[in-house]
């Protein structure tokens, strides 16, 4: 393939641009990438592949280009799998005899394939590695044309999508086979963000060979049957927007078996199918094959994440004994990640480097500090005034990060009051909390999947004004001003009792920090759905929220919030049914706020 962007014009790009990408993130929504993103990776892939009819770059980038050109040669492969699908792939390869390591980077979920991270790719080879990027079966645009046919892009790959499973097991073990033959790599390491880091995780514990040196696991996921469906609530908005984000219509873009698995998901179907088909596909579920292998691995993820959870992550990261790193952020998936892989950051870009540093180490040998790193390192909740700014908390384990549990007990609240209150001093039992189910309310987990946290990443978070939660749609509990800063580490837990007019319902818990000036912030939330009540009847339910890494200040309020629906999420909630929160003295209503 000579050009990947054959038959399309490639547009000069701007200093603005790549500036936009780098403060406000790769994504314009759930579905899109913003094209400023686009239109950098095209602009170097076509200067760098030597067909650009006019200079295309800013000097800062022409200048990376040239330097890569003069010390490598670049190709742009079709790769065999093992069923004849054509893997669309890119390589970077050294000069000179000196063994190398190689960094394989199977592409993300996006239309783009492999072509969107071609900065990262660069920054790579100039520290010393080899690179093979390629895009997993079935991902990639596929463009209908006037004779009713389909034309896939040149950076799309054949096949269907196998959603990270055995097929795509198998095709990167044939890309490995492929770098031993045409790199002779020293070592050889998986890079990936969002689909291409499960991917690598997955391709490390799986190689027949045990040929994976390092892991670089970037906004992923460890167990996708918990980031689909905890708690029976399906995050249906998620699912739709990936179907819709491959490149091209469902029906030729998944084979008849998983689009059937699909429409199960949505329809809430056969889900002990779709959970036994989502752990297949969770690195979670393979965690003592990576500790036999022993392979390093590195972990950046956020609180906030709307795809892959951060509990499910952290879980994870505590069972492996592997060298291993965690960096948790502030933000939502790749918000992070995503622009220091794409264009020039203009500054630190301390979450890609230190991920680069993971590489440099393990397949390099750099003496940079990686072997005296913690763990876990976490940045806190909104200390930060955007990016990697702000508190930085390090942990010899998740566990430890955790020291203390308080017990804030629900409470009935002052008769003048319209809110229940949050004590933790005795139980408060016999009273009761009701409201009507089935409507979205103000109180929700964002307003737009990527959207809302990569501005919290920028040191934006969103504001809830709490005067406008209906009441009549949701249950609230509030706290005084606390007397002295509340240090959240850890995974809260929250108690109940529930009854229904209904025969299901689904509640949504949210924990907020409140100012003075009753604005709040969210500092962690979950939902959970109960399909199978005795309307009428009181339900004894415990779940635990997402892990969050927070400081609620003096003077701030801490409120609960329990509703029946937000938009992320399916429910169960019969829309005009009243759902009723009680306390008995059996089981006192409480949420366990871990300290640290």
């Amino acid at each position: 393939m000579s050009n990947p962007q054959e038959g399309r014009a490639i547009g000069a790009v701007t200093a603005a641009q790549s500036r936009r990408v780098a403060e406000q993130g790769i994504f314009r929504s759930a579905s899109a990438v913003d094209p400023a993103a686009v239109g950098v990776a095209e602009a170097l892939v076509a200067t760098l592949n030597g067909m650009a009819s006019q200079p295309l770059l800013t000097p800062e980038l022409q200048q990376l280009t040239d330097q890569v050109r003069q010390r490598a040669t670049v190709g742009f492969p079709r790769i065999c799998a093992h069923d004849g699908v054509r893997l669309s792939a890119h390589t970077i390869k050294l000069k000179g005899d000196e063994p190398r390591p190689v960094v394989i980077v199977p592409s993300g979920w996006t239309p783009f394939g492999w072509v969107l991270f071609e900065y990262a790719y660069l920054r790579l080879a100039l520290r010393g590695c080899h690179v093979l990027a390629y895009t997993p079966r079935g991902i990639g645009y596929t463009m209908a044309v006037a004779d009713g046919r389909y034309v896939d892009a040149p950076f799309t790959s054949g096949g269907t999508v196998d959603v990270a499973g055995p097929l795509d097991r198998y095709d990167g073990s044939t890309v490995i086979d492929y770098a031993c033959e045409y790199f002779a790599p020293s070592r050889i390491a998986f890079l990936g963000e969002s689909y291409g880091s499960g991917i690598g995780q997955l391709v490390a514990a799986h190689d027949p060979e045990a040929r994976v040196d390092a892991v670089v696991a970037l906004s992923t996921w460890a167990d996708l049957a918990d980031s689909l469906a905890a708690y029976d609530t399906r995050r249906r908005e998620l699912v739709r927007a990936l179907v819709g984000f491959t490149g091209g219509p469902a029906e030729r873009k998944f084979d008849p078996a998983t689009r059937q698995l699909l429409e199960d998901f949505e329809d809430g179907r056969n889900l002990d199918e779709v959970v036994a088909w989502a752990k297949e596909r969770s690195p979670s579920s393979y965690a003592d094959l990576t500790n036999a292998r022993g392979v390093p691995t590195f972990f950046s993820h956020t609180w906030h994440e709307t795809l892959f959870p951060a509990r499910q992550i952290v879980e994870h990261v505590d069972r492996l004994t592997v060298p291993k790193r965690l960096n948790l952020w502030i933000g939502d998936h790749a918000a992070p990640e995503g622009p220091g892989l794409t264009v020039p950051s203009g500054g630190t870009d301390t979450p890609v480097e230190e991920a680069f540093a993971w590489l440099d180490h393990h397949l390099l040998g750099a003496d940079n500090g990686v072997s005296a790193w913690a763990p876990v390192s976490s940045q806190i909740m909104f200390t930060h005034t955007g990016g990697a700014s702000g508190v930085r908390e390090e942990a010899a384990s998740w566990a430890e990060v955790t020291r203390r549990t308080e017990r804030w007990y629900l409470t009935s609240g002052a008769e003048d009051r319209r809110d229940g209150g949050l004590a933790t001093t005795v139980p408060d039992t016999g009273w009761k909390r009701e409201f009507t189910a089935g409507e979205l309310t103000d109180a929700s987990a964002v307003d737009d999947i990527l959207v809302t946290g990569q501005a919290e990443w920028r040191g934006e978070p969103k504001s809830y004004p709490t005067d406008k939660f209906d009441r009549s749609h949701l249950a609230v509990w509030t706290s005084g001003p606390l007397p002295e800063p509340r240090r959240i580490r850890g995974v809260p837990e929250l108690s109940l009792t529930v009854r229904s007019s209904a025969a299901a319902t689904t509640l949504v818990a949210y924990v907020f920090d409140v100012a003075a000036d009753r604005t709040a912030r969210i500092v962690t939330h979950e939902p959970l759905t109960l399909p199978e009540l005795t309307p009428g009847q009181d339900r004894a339910v415990t779940w635990r929220l997402q892990a969050a890494g927070y400081d609620l200040a003096a003077d701030h309020r801490l409120m609960l919030v329990v509703t029946s629906r937000d938009k992320l999420y399916s429910t169960a909630s019969v829309a005009g049914s009243t759902t009723t929160i009680t306390s008995p003295d059996s089981g006192p209503a409480h949420l366990d706020l871990p300290l640290g």
